[in-house]
């Protein structure tokens, strides 16, 4: 017998797990002294998971037209973490951090967990271990 709080259930692991995402990568930018750390990257997780989830209950005709708004805004937000300063120019990786936290969010909020935590893994090797070993 299916419970009614079965979908409600469902939708917020989505949601709970794009933050969880969200926060690990933020964590390792977090420790790297960076401008998007882990309360932002884990607000956007869940806010694009979170967007998802509504646009697939539904009240959205189509679930594509969420995701343009969701990675334009991620956008926006991640064009205000760069800063040009006396010729350099940093919070590029901060930037992108946001773009991709955002796009797991969404893939998880749309149901692809397990595309959604791959992707979590690589972006934190490649935030984190990566760096150690390139001069980047």
């Amino acid at each position: 017998m299916e419970s009614i709080a079965t979908p409600a259930v469902l939708n917020i692991l989505k949601v709970f797990v794009a933050m969880l995402c969200g926060g690990l990568i933020g964590l390792e930018r977090t420790t790297g002294s960076e401008a998007a750390e882990i309360r932002i990257l884990l607000l956007v997780g869940m806010g694009a998971a979170l967007f998802m989830v509504t646009a697939s209950s539904g009240t959205i005709p189509n679930l594509f037209n969420m995701a343009a708004p969701v990675m334009i805004g991620a956008g926006l937000l991640g064009a205000g973490l760069i800063v040009r300063e006396k010729g350099a120019v940093s919070g590029i990786s901060s930037a992108v951090s946001v773009w991709v936290v955002a796009a797991i969010g969404s893939a998880i909020g749309s149901g692809l967990f397990i595309e959604g935590i791959f992707i979590t893994v690589v972006t934190y090797l490649v935030l984190g271990w990566l760096r150690r070993f390139v001069n980047a």
